[in-house]
Protein backbone atom coordinates (compact mmCIF):
# COMPACT_ATOMS: atom_id res chain seq x y z
CA UNK A 1 0.00 0.00 0.00
CA UNK A 2 1.43 3.41 -0.94
CA UNK A 3 1.79 6.33 1.43
CA UNK A 4 -1.21 8.06 -0.17
CA UNK A 5 -3.58 5.10 -0.07
CA UNK A 6 -6.00 4.17 2.68
CA UNK A 7 -8.88 1.74 3.07
CA UNK A 8 -10.50 4.10 5.56
CA UNK A 9 -13.44 6.14 4.33
CA UNK A 10 -12.48 9.80 4.32
CA UNK A 11 -14.57 11.85 6.77
CA UNK A 12 -16.82 14.66 5.67
CA UNK A 13 -15.05 18.00 5.77
CA UNK A 14 -11.57 16.54 5.41
CA UNK A 15 -9.24 18.66 3.24
CA UNK A 16 -6.09 16.97 2.01
CA UNK A 17 -2.87 18.90 2.60
CA UNK A 18 -0.52 19.07 -0.36
CA UNK A 19 2.96 17.56 -0.04
CA UNK A 20 1.93 15.20 2.76
CA UNK A 21 1.05 11.50 2.69
CA UNK A 22 -2.70 11.05 2.90
CA UNK A 23 -2.57 9.22 6.23
CA UNK A 24 -0.43 11.95 7.79
CA UNK A 25 -2.76 14.65 6.49
CA UNK A 26 -5.75 12.68 7.81
CA UNK A 27 -4.10 12.28 11.23
CA UNK A 28 -3.46 16.03 11.42
CA UNK A 29 -7.07 16.74 10.44
CA UNK A 30 -8.39 14.44 13.17
CA UNK A 31 -6.18 16.04 15.83
CA UNK A 32 -7.23 19.52 14.77
CA UNK A 33 -10.89 18.53 14.64
CA UNK A 34 -10.71 17.07 18.15
CA UNK A 35 -9.04 20.24 19.42
CA UNK A 36 -11.72 22.44 17.85
CA UNK A 37 -14.61 20.38 19.19
CA UNK A 38 -13.18 20.20 22.72
CA UNK A 39 -11.32 23.43 23.57
CA UNK A 40 -10.39 22.14 27.04
CA UNK A 41 -9.22 18.68 25.94
CA UNK A 42 -5.63 17.79 26.84
CA UNK A 43 -3.84 15.40 24.50
CA UNK A 44 -2.09 12.69 26.46
CA UNK A 45 -1.11 10.03 23.85
CA UNK A 46 0.85 11.64 21.00
CA UNK A 47 4.41 10.36 21.29
CA UNK A 48 3.99 7.09 19.36
CA UNK A 49 2.58 9.05 16.42
CA UNK A 50 5.71 11.20 16.22
CA UNK A 51 7.96 8.26 15.35
CA UNK A 52 5.50 6.66 12.93
CA UNK A 53 7.37 5.86 9.73
CA UNK A 54 5.13 7.92 7.46
CA UNK A 55 5.38 10.92 9.82
CA UNK A 56 9.18 10.73 9.97
CA UNK A 57 9.38 10.32 6.19
CA UNK A 58 7.11 13.34 5.64
CA UNK A 59 9.20 15.32 8.15
CA UNK A 60 12.40 14.51 6.29
CA UNK A 61 10.88 15.54 2.94
CA UNK A 62 9.81 18.92 4.37
CA UNK A 63 13.20 19.61 5.94
CA UNK A 64 14.95 18.47 2.76
CA UNK A 65 12.81 20.84 0.65
CA UNK A 66 14.01 23.76 2.79
CA UNK A 67 17.60 22.59 2.28
CA UNK A 68 19.75 24.62 4.64
CA UNK A 69 23.33 24.27 5.77
CA UNK A 70 24.67 21.57 8.10
CA UNK A 71 24.57 22.10 11.84
CA UNK A 72 27.18 21.60 14.53
CA UNK A 73 27.95 18.02 13.42
CA UNK A 74 28.67 19.24 9.85
CA UNK A 75 26.53 16.45 8.37
CA UNK A 76 24.80 17.59 5.16
CA UNK A 77 21.89 16.10 3.23
CA UNK A 78 24.38 14.81 0.67
CA UNK A 79 26.28 13.03 3.46
CA UNK A 80 23.06 11.41 4.67
CA UNK A 81 21.86 10.35 1.24
CA UNK A 82 25.20 8.96 0.04
CA UNK A 83 25.95 7.03 3.24
CA UNK A 84 25.20 3.25 3.33
CA UNK A 85 21.42 2.87 3.51
CA UNK A 86 20.87 6.56 2.67
CA UNK A 87 17.90 8.39 4.10
CA UNK A 88 16.16 5.13 4.99
CA UNK A 89 18.93 4.15 7.38
CA UNK A 90 19.03 7.72 8.73
CA UNK A 91 15.29 7.62 9.50
CA UNK A 92 15.49 4.11 10.96
CA UNK A 93 18.15 5.27 13.42
CA UNK A 94 16.10 8.35 14.36
CA UNK A 95 12.98 6.24 14.76
CA UNK A 96 14.86 3.80 16.99
CA UNK A 97 16.22 6.55 19.23
CA UNK A 98 12.78 8.15 19.59
CA UNK A 99 11.04 4.86 20.22
CA UNK A 100 13.57 3.75 22.83
CA UNK A 101 13.70 7.28 24.27
CA UNK A 102 17.46 7.54 23.84
CA UNK A 103 17.19 10.55 21.52
CA UNK A 104 19.12 13.61 22.66
CA UNK A 105 19.56 16.75 20.53
CA UNK A 106 22.99 17.90 19.45
CA UNK A 107 24.16 21.47 20.14
CA UNK A 108 22.73 24.25 18.01
CA UNK A 109 25.20 26.16 15.84
CA UNK A 110 24.78 29.91 16.14
CA UNK A 111 25.58 32.17 13.21
CA UNK A 112 24.88 35.85 12.67
CA UNK A 113 23.15 37.35 9.66
CA UNK A 114 23.05 41.08 8.87
CA UNK A 115 19.88 43.06 9.60
CA UNK A 116 18.67 45.97 7.52
CA UNK A 117 19.84 48.43 10.20
CA UNK A 118 23.42 47.14 9.98
CA UNK A 119 23.24 45.11 13.18
CA UNK A 120 23.51 41.31 13.31
CA UNK A 121 20.70 38.87 14.03
CA UNK A 122 21.54 35.57 15.78
CA UNK A 123 20.33 32.49 13.95
CA UNK A 124 20.37 29.00 15.48
CA UNK A 125 20.99 26.09 13.11
CA UNK A 126 20.10 22.69 14.59
CA UNK A 127 21.67 19.57 13.09
CA UNK A 128 19.61 17.92 10.35
CA UNK A 129 18.64 14.99 12.58
CA UNK A 130 17.20 17.46 15.11
CA UNK A 131 15.44 19.46 12.40
CA UNK A 132 13.71 16.26 11.24
CA UNK A 133 12.73 15.35 14.80
CA UNK A 134 11.34 18.85 15.37
CA UNK A 135 9.43 18.70 12.09
CA UNK A 136 7.87 15.38 13.12
CA UNK A 137 6.69 16.91 16.40
CA UNK A 138 5.45 19.97 14.50
CA UNK A 139 3.38 17.79 12.16
CA UNK A 140 1.61 16.26 15.15
CA UNK A 141 1.09 19.19 17.52
CA UNK A 142 0.60 22.06 15.05
CA UNK A 143 -3.08 21.26 14.23
CA UNK A 144 -3.88 21.09 17.95
CA UNK A 145 -2.66 24.63 18.61
CA UNK A 146 -3.98 25.90 15.29
CA UNK A 147 -7.45 25.22 16.67
CA UNK A 148 -6.75 27.75 19.44
CA UNK A 149 -5.09 30.48 17.39
CA UNK A 150 -7.14 33.53 16.42
CA UNK A 151 -7.65 35.01 12.96
CA UNK A 152 -5.62 38.11 13.85
CA UNK A 153 -2.42 36.02 13.74
CA UNK A 154 -0.89 35.50 10.28
CA UNK A 155 2.77 34.54 10.69
CA UNK A 156 4.09 31.02 10.09
CA UNK A 157 0.67 29.41 9.98
CA UNK A 158 -0.77 27.04 7.38
CA UNK A 159 -3.20 28.86 5.11
CA UNK A 160 -2.10 32.28 6.40
CA UNK A 161 0.19 34.78 4.70
CA UNK A 162 1.75 38.21 4.94
CA UNK A 163 -0.48 39.38 2.08
CA UNK A 164 -3.56 38.53 4.13
CA UNK A 165 -2.22 40.58 7.04
CA UNK A 166 -1.46 43.52 4.75
CA UNK A 167 -4.92 43.42 3.19
CA UNK A 168 -6.44 43.32 6.67
CA UNK A 169 -4.55 46.49 7.58
CA UNK A 170 -5.69 48.12 4.36
CA UNK A 171 -9.31 47.29 5.16
CA UNK A 172 -9.12 48.75 8.67
CA UNK A 173 -7.51 51.93 7.34
CA UNK A 174 -10.37 52.35 4.88
CA UNK A 175 -12.75 51.84 7.81
CA UNK A 176 -11.25 54.85 9.60
CA UNK A 177 -8.85 53.20 12.04
CA UNK A 178 -5.99 55.46 11.01
CA UNK A 179 -4.07 55.81 14.25
CA UNK A 180 -1.76 52.86 14.79
CA UNK A 181 0.34 51.52 17.63
CA UNK A 182 3.29 49.98 15.77
CA UNK A 183 5.04 47.66 18.22
CA UNK A 184 8.64 46.53 18.33
CA UNK A 185 9.61 43.77 20.77
CA UNK A 186 13.25 43.59 21.83
CA UNK A 187 14.86 40.24 20.90
CA UNK A 188 11.52 38.43 21.11
CA UNK A 189 12.66 34.92 20.16
CA UNK A 190 15.64 35.17 22.53
CA UNK A 191 13.64 36.30 25.58
CA UNK A 192 10.65 33.93 25.69
CA UNK A 193 10.27 32.68 29.27
CA UNK A 194 10.65 28.89 29.24
CA UNK A 195 8.41 28.17 32.22
CA UNK A 196 5.62 30.43 30.98
CA UNK A 197 5.85 28.84 27.53
CA UNK A 198 5.70 25.30 28.88
CA UNK A 199 2.65 26.22 31.00
CA UNK A 200 0.93 27.32 27.79
CA UNK A 201 1.94 24.15 25.94
CA UNK A 202 0.72 22.00 28.85
CA UNK A 203 -2.75 23.50 28.60
CA UNK A 204 -3.16 21.31 25.52
CA UNK A 205 -0.54 18.57 25.79
CA UNK A 206 0.05 16.33 28.81
CA UNK A 207 2.06 13.61 27.06
CA UNK A 208 5.25 13.74 29.14
CA UNK A 209 7.44 12.31 26.38
CA UNK A 210 6.42 15.06 23.96
CA UNK A 211 6.89 17.74 26.62
CA UNK A 212 10.33 16.30 27.37
CA UNK A 213 11.35 16.68 23.72
CA UNK A 214 10.27 20.33 23.66
CA UNK A 215 12.11 21.05 26.92
CA UNK A 216 15.29 19.45 25.56
CA UNK A 217 15.16 21.67 22.48
CA UNK A 218 14.60 24.79 24.59
CA UNK A 219 17.54 23.95 26.87
CA UNK A 220 19.81 22.69 24.10
CA UNK A 221 23.35 24.07 24.23
CA UNK A 222 24.23 26.75 21.69
CA UNK A 223 27.73 26.74 20.20
CA UNK A 224 29.21 29.77 18.49
CA UNK A 225 32.64 30.67 17.28
CA UNK A 226 34.24 33.36 19.38
CA UNK A 227 36.09 35.45 16.81
CA UNK A 228 37.85 37.44 19.51
CA UNK A 229 39.63 34.27 20.61
CA UNK A 230 40.87 33.23 17.20
CA UNK A 231 38.34 30.59 16.27
CA UNK A 232 37.72 29.14 19.72
CA UNK A 233 34.14 28.12 20.36
CA UNK A 234 32.02 28.96 23.34
CA UNK A 235 29.06 27.07 24.70
CA UNK A 236 25.92 28.93 25.81
CA UNK A 237 23.37 27.25 28.05
CA UNK A 238 20.12 29.12 27.32
CA UNK A 239 17.85 30.03 30.24
CA UNK A 240 15.24 31.65 28.01
CA UNK A 241 14.28 31.97 24.36
CA UNK A 242 13.77 29.64 21.44
CA UNK A 243 16.40 29.92 18.70
CA UNK A 244 15.42 31.48 15.38
CA UNK A 245 16.20 28.79 12.83
CA UNK A 246 14.68 25.93 14.78
CA UNK A 247 11.86 24.21 12.90
CA UNK A 248 9.53 24.25 15.88
CA UNK A 249 10.43 27.78 17.07
CA UNK A 250 7.79 29.68 15.03
CA UNK A 251 4.99 27.52 16.46
CA UNK A 252 6.26 27.98 20.01
CA UNK A 253 6.54 31.73 19.42
CA UNK A 254 2.91 31.83 18.23
CA UNK A 255 1.76 29.78 21.22
CA UNK A 256 3.41 32.31 23.53
CA UNK A 257 1.82 35.40 21.95
CA UNK A 258 -1.55 33.69 21.52
CA UNK A 259 -2.25 34.62 25.15
CA UNK A 260 -1.90 38.28 24.17
CA UNK A 261 -4.25 37.76 21.19
CA UNK A 262 -6.87 36.14 23.42
CA UNK A 263 -6.61 38.80 26.11
CA UNK A 264 -7.00 41.53 23.48
CA UNK A 265 -10.22 40.01 22.16
CA UNK A 266 -11.81 38.71 25.37
CA UNK A 267 -10.88 40.76 28.43
CA UNK A 268 -13.55 43.34 29.28
CA UNK A 269 -11.02 46.18 29.70
CA UNK A 270 -9.17 45.47 26.45
CA UNK A 271 -8.88 48.05 23.63
CA UNK A 272 -10.94 45.76 21.40
CA UNK A 273 -13.85 45.80 23.85
CA UNK A 274 -14.04 49.49 24.74
CA UNK A 275 -12.43 51.18 21.70
CA UNK A 276 -13.19 48.65 18.95
CA UNK A 277 -9.47 48.51 18.21
CA UNK A 278 -8.06 45.89 15.83
CA UNK A 279 -4.98 43.71 16.26
CA UNK A 280 -2.97 42.34 13.32
CA UNK A 281 0.02 40.18 14.23
CA UNK A 282 2.67 38.47 12.12
CA UNK A 283 4.86 36.48 14.52
CA UNK A 284 6.35 39.12 16.85
CA UNK A 285 5.45 42.06 14.60
CA UNK A 286 2.06 43.51 15.43
CA UNK A 287 0.00 46.67 15.09
CA UNK A 288 -3.06 47.84 16.98
CA UNK A 289 -5.34 50.10 14.98
CA UNK A 290 -8.01 52.45 16.32
CA UNK A 291 -9.52 55.85 15.62
CA UNK A 292 -7.41 57.15 18.51
CA UNK A 293 -4.59 55.33 20.33
CA UNK A 294 -5.01 56.69 23.86
CA UNK A 295 -2.79 56.37 26.92
CA UNK A 296 -5.22 53.79 28.23
CA UNK A 297 -4.59 51.59 25.19
CA UNK A 298 -0.82 51.97 25.54
CA UNK A 299 -0.92 51.09 29.26
CA UNK A 300 -2.98 47.98 28.54
CA UNK A 301 -0.54 46.79 25.86
CA UNK A 302 2.50 47.42 28.05
CA UNK A 303 0.94 45.61 30.99
CA UNK A 304 0.15 42.48 28.95
CA UNK A 305 3.46 42.38 27.08
CA UNK A 306 5.89 43.40 29.81
CA UNK A 307 4.20 42.25 33.01
CA UNK A 308 2.12 39.23 32.01
CA UNK A 309 4.49 37.83 29.34
CA UNK A 310 7.79 39.22 30.72
CA UNK A 311 8.83 40.57 27.32
CA UNK A 312 10.36 43.97 26.56
CA UNK A 313 8.87 46.63 24.31
CA UNK A 314 11.55 48.63 22.52
CA UNK A 315 10.29 52.11 23.35
CA UNK A 316 12.67 53.78 20.88
CA UNK A 317 11.34 51.83 17.90
CA UNK A 318 7.72 51.48 18.99
CA UNK A 319 5.71 54.34 17.55
CA UNK A 320 2.19 55.70 17.30
CA UNK A 321 1.46 56.96 13.81
CA UNK A 322 -1.54 58.76 12.41
CA UNK A 323 -1.95 58.58 8.65
CA UNK A 324 -3.98 61.78 8.61
CA UNK A 325 -1.12 63.83 10.00
CA UNK A 326 1.68 65.27 7.89
CA UNK A 327 4.44 62.71 7.52
CA UNK A 328 2.34 59.96 9.04
CA UNK A 329 3.06 56.56 7.55
CA UNK A 330 3.09 52.93 8.63
CA UNK A 331 5.86 50.51 7.66
CA UNK A 332 4.84 46.88 8.11
CA UNK A 333 6.06 43.63 6.53
CA UNK A 334 8.09 45.50 3.93
CA UNK A 335 5.28 47.83 2.83
CA UNK A 336 4.62 51.51 3.49
CA UNK A 337 1.06 52.78 4.02
CA UNK A 338 0.61 56.52 3.51
CA UNK A 339 -2.06 59.06 2.59
CA UNK A 340 -1.07 60.92 -0.62
CA UNK A 341 -2.61 63.73 -2.62
CA UNK A 342 -5.00 62.74 -5.36
CA UNK A 343 -3.10 62.39 -8.63
CA UNK A 344 -5.77 64.30 -10.56
CA UNK A 345 -5.73 67.30 -8.22
CA UNK A 346 -9.03 66.53 -6.53
CA UNK A 347 -9.46 67.82 -2.95
CA UNK A 348 -8.86 64.56 -1.10
CA UNK A 349 -6.10 62.09 -0.43
CA UNK A 350 -5.95 58.41 -1.27
CA UNK A 351 -4.41 55.50 0.63
CA UNK A 352 -1.09 54.66 -0.99
CA UNK A 353 0.52 51.28 -0.38
CA UNK A 354 3.92 50.51 -1.86
CA UNK A 355 7.26 48.78 -1.12
CA UNK A 356 9.09 50.52 1.73
CA UNK A 357 12.40 52.30 1.15
CA UNK A 358 14.08 49.66 3.31
CA UNK A 359 12.69 46.85 1.14
CA UNK A 360 13.86 48.58 -2.06
CA UNK A 361 17.31 49.26 -0.61
CA UNK A 362 17.65 45.65 0.50
CA UNK A 363 16.88 44.36 -2.99
CA UNK A 364 19.39 46.80 -4.49
CA UNK A 365 22.02 45.54 -2.06
CA UNK A 366 21.27 41.93 -3.04
CA UNK A 367 21.58 42.80 -6.72
CA UNK A 368 24.80 44.68 -6.06
CA UNK A 369 26.20 41.61 -4.28
CA UNK A 370 25.23 39.43 -7.23
CA UNK A 371 27.15 41.67 -9.62
CA UNK A 372 30.13 42.28 -7.37
CA UNK A 373 33.54 42.80 -8.89
CA UNK A 374 35.25 39.56 -9.78
CA UNK A 375 32.11 37.71 -10.88
CA UNK A 376 33.22 35.71 -13.94
CA UNK A 377 30.02 33.80 -14.62
CA UNK A 378 28.65 33.87 -18.18
CA UNK A 379 26.37 36.84 -18.74
CA UNK A 380 23.25 34.67 -19.44
CA UNK A 381 23.76 32.95 -16.07
CA UNK A 382 24.08 36.33 -14.34
CA UNK A 383 20.82 37.47 -15.95
CA UNK A 384 19.14 34.23 -14.85
CA UNK A 385 20.15 34.79 -11.22
CA UNK A 386 18.97 38.40 -11.31
CA UNK A 387 15.62 37.31 -12.72
CA UNK A 388 15.21 34.80 -9.90
CA UNK A 389 15.73 37.53 -7.30
CA UNK A 390 13.52 40.16 -8.94
CA UNK A 391 10.74 37.71 -9.85
CA UNK A 392 10.26 36.64 -6.22
CA UNK A 393 10.49 40.24 -5.03
CA UNK A 394 7.87 41.37 -7.54
CA UNK A 395 5.51 38.55 -6.55
CA UNK A 396 5.60 39.69 -2.93
CA UNK A 397 5.45 43.42 -3.66
CA UNK A 398 2.59 43.30 -6.14
CA UNK A 399 -0.01 44.77 -3.76
CA UNK A 400 -1.03 48.41 -3.82
CA UNK A 401 0.85 50.79 -6.12
CA UNK A 402 4.39 49.48 -6.68
CA UNK A 403 5.06 50.89 -10.17
CA UNK A 404 7.27 53.75 -9.00
CA UNK A 405 9.43 51.30 -7.06
CA UNK A 406 9.57 49.01 -10.11
CA UNK A 407 10.82 51.89 -12.29
CA UNK A 408 13.40 52.84 -9.69
CA UNK A 409 14.78 49.29 -9.54
CA UNK A 410 14.77 48.88 -13.33
CA UNK A 411 16.79 52.08 -13.71
CA UNK A 412 19.18 51.01 -10.96
CA UNK A 413 19.58 47.57 -12.53
CA UNK A 414 20.46 49.00 -15.94
CA UNK A 415 23.22 51.12 -14.41
CA UNK A 416 24.47 48.15 -12.41
CA UNK A 417 24.62 45.90 -15.47
CA UNK A 418 26.40 48.53 -17.56
CA UNK A 419 29.05 48.93 -14.89
CA UNK A 420 29.33 45.17 -14.50
CA UNK A 421 30.01 44.65 -18.20
CA UNK A 422 32.47 47.52 -18.31
CA UNK A 423 34.50 46.36 -15.33
CA UNK A 424 34.52 42.59 -15.67
CA UNK A 425 37.43 42.55 -18.16
CA UNK A 426 39.84 44.82 -19.94
CA UNK A 427 38.24 43.85 -23.23
CA UNK A 428 34.96 45.71 -23.51
CA UNK A 429 32.05 43.32 -23.79
CA UNK A 430 29.59 44.47 -26.43
CA UNK A 431 26.02 43.30 -26.18
CA UNK A 432 24.23 46.14 -27.99
CA UNK A 433 23.47 46.05 -31.67
CA UNK A 434 23.77 49.18 -33.79
CA UNK A 435 21.37 51.86 -32.57
CA UNK A 436 20.06 49.68 -29.76
CA UNK A 437 19.54 51.03 -26.25
CA UNK A 438 20.85 49.25 -23.17
CA UNK A 439 17.24 48.75 -22.08
CA UNK A 440 16.45 46.82 -25.26
CA UNK A 441 19.76 44.96 -25.29
CA UNK A 442 19.32 43.69 -21.74
CA UNK A 443 15.74 42.71 -22.47
CA UNK A 444 16.83 40.83 -25.57
CA UNK A 445 19.48 39.16 -23.44
CA UNK A 446 16.78 37.72 -21.18
CA UNK A 447 16.44 40.33 -18.43
CA UNK A 448 12.88 40.44 -17.11
CA UNK A 449 12.09 44.00 -16.02
CA UNK A 450 9.77 44.70 -13.13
Amino acid sequence: MSNNSTTEKLPEGFIYEDNLPLKVSLLRWKLGNKAKQEPDFKFYALYDRIYRWDVLHAAYEKVRANDGSPGYDRISFVDIETAPGGRTEFLLQLQKSLKEKTYSPKPVKRVYIPKANGKMRPLGIPCIVDRVAQQAVLLIIEPIFEADFLDCSYGFRPGKSAHQALNEIKGHLHAGKEEIYDADLSSYFDTIDHELLMEMVEKRITDRSVLHLIRMWLKCNIVEEDKDKRGQTRIIKPKEGTPQGGVISPLLANIFLNNFDKAFHSEPDSPHKYAKAKLIRYADDFVIMARYVTERIVRWIEDKIENALKLTINKEKTTIVNLNKTGGQLNFLGYTFRKDRDLNGRPWRYLNMFPSNKAVDKLKENLRDELKKGNREPFPRVIEKINQKTRGWKEYFKLGYPKQSYRDINYFLQGLLKGFLKNRSQRKQRIRRNGESHYSAFKRGGLVYL
